[in-house]
């Protein structure tokens, strides 16, 4: 049981909401319009795995330039897929005097939509219900009269799992401001690096070396220096190749493909995608063929396997 979300309040976030003041941290709630939901069956046993494909799902149904995020949950015997933006939530609630920092955890309606037996009134014009399984907004009055009692929403409705706002810890960066002086400290690194290897020969790096030879003087043979840096250097060899190699797969998943199987044993790799129509399987296979990877149709089905060696 998770007491930290039931013990704080849940505040229910929509378009119409009026401007509010909190004296202390809230759980959030969203309505339809600050999520997407994508409902699929999929050959998947774990919501990591799901969640790998979720970007491939929303293809063409997000609005360019949004800086999504994904929760993924099971439900019976489908995935639920909801793609959020975080920076356009983080600015409607500080809008309506919400900072990030007070918020403990965002839940989506859709997580709850059991609790909404009868319409939840949001504002003076709309109102929250469940059709077909989903929660959607439709206006008051579209409502039938006897669905003119309205639920009182509490923290009740809060569901087991949320997520976190990327501004919730009070950082003093936003994640593309993180990501952009995570660049360039990497790029500082890289230099650093390169100027120590560069004066690789200085005379601090040669008494270090003398100190490694008289704790292991087999490093003095050149030869065995050789068979070392040989069989390491196979092995990062090796790595970088299966690294590269699903990079390229990971490429290979786009709306209507789905990654079924992948195994690497050895310098051997084989993978299967399962793809939707004909022309889905065509797109696929032409991608391959760009890559200069081998491939196979499966018998009676659009399904493709890549198979080869690093």
């Amino acid at each position: 049981m998770n007491f930290m979300t039931t013990t704080k309040e849940l505040l229910l976030v929509y378009p119409a909401m009026k401007r509010v003041l909190l004296n202390e941290n809230v759980n959030v709630m969203l309505t339809p319009q600050f999520y997407t939901l994508k409902k699929e069956i999929l050959p998947m046993k774990y919501a990591y795995q799901a969640k790998k494909i979720a970007p491939s799902l929303f293809d063409g149904l997000l609005e360019e330039g949004g800086n999504y995020e994904y929760m993924v949950y099971k439900e019976k015997d489908q995935w639920v897929f909801i793609a959020y933006d975080s920076e356009h939530i983080e600015a409607f609630l500080s809008s309506k005097g919400v900072a990030p920092a007070q918020v403990s955890k965002i839940f989506f309606a859709e997580q709850a939509v059991d609790k909404f037996t009868h319409p939840l009134k949001l504002g003076e014009s709309e109102a929250l219900v469940v059709l077909d399984g989903n929660a959607v907004v439709v206006p008051q009055s579209a409502l039938e009269e006897g669905e003119s009692s309205f639920l009182v929403f509490d923290k009740r409705f809060t569901p087991q799992k949320g997520v976190s706002l990327q501004g919730a810890s009070g950082s003093i960066l936003s994640r593309k401001q993180a990501f952009a002086f995570g660049g360039l400290f990497l790029l500082f690194s890289a230099l650093f690096i390169a100027e120590g290897l560069r004066y690789g020969g200085s005379q601090s790096s040669k008494e270090e070396l003398e100190r490694l030879y008289s704790d292991y003087p087999a490093l003095q043979s050149s030869y065995t220096r050789e068979e070392i840096l040989h069989k390491y250097r196979n092995i990062d060899k090796e790595e970088r190749a299966k690294r590269e190699l699903v990079k390229k797969f990971s490429s290979f998943i786009f709306k209507g493909v789905t990654l079924t199987h992948l195994n690497i044993s050895g310098d051997r790799y084989k993978t299967e995608f399962a793809c939707v129509s004909k022309s889905v399987s065509q797109k696929l296979e032409a991608l391959a063929k760009k890559e200069h990877l081998k491939t196979s149709k499966i018998k009676n089905s659009h399904n493709l396997i890549i198979e080869g060696t690093l």
